[in-house]
């Protein structure tokens, strides 16, 4: 039960713009869950949930992996402007940035959960990029040229 109402909370917070937990609570009411505020107030912390900026100027509830609006648009601009060059050998990818811009931009990618990428390591102005395989390379490539234009 406590799956299936968090699976229908991340389900209501992906579709509307929900400002509080009774907001929340009241969704899932007329979703047929049960629920007390208290409930719901575990659930957004057991699923980690953040409150932040909507389109519209209000706050909203979304998920911590999926930054929204303002800080999805900030993490992609911060990454296109620090890339300077990207390289790769095997299932290895190396992607240069300006000075103190690595680990930002490693965030950025780590942000996006592509399920290609095993991990990645970043200094000062370098990233490591483990990828699965060698024949995926090709797909993270792609998708980081896309993200630089």
């Amino acid at each position: 039960m406590k799956s299936t109402r968090q699976n229908a909370i991340l389900e209501v917070i992906r579709d509307k713009d929900i400002e509080t937990q009774e907001e929340l609570a009241d969704e899932l009411r007329h979703k047929d869950f049960k629920v007390t505020q208290a409930t719901v107030s575990r659930d957004i912390r057991e699923l980690r949930l953040l409150k932040v900026l909507s389109a519209a100027g209000t706050y909203k509830y979304a998920t911590a992996d999926k930054p929204e609006n303002g800080l999805s648009d900030r993490f992609h601009r911060i990454f296109s402007e620090s890339v300077l060059s990207i390289t790769h050998t095997y299932n290895q990818v190396i992607i240069k940035t300006l000075t103190g811009s690595a680990n930002v931009a490693a965030e950025m990618i780590d942000s996006l959960r592509w399920p290609e990428i095993l991990g990645t390591l970043a200094g000062d102005n370098t990233i490591l990029m483990i990828v699965r395989t060698v024949e995926e390379v090709d797909t993270i490539l792609r998708r980081i040229d896309d993200m630089l234009r």
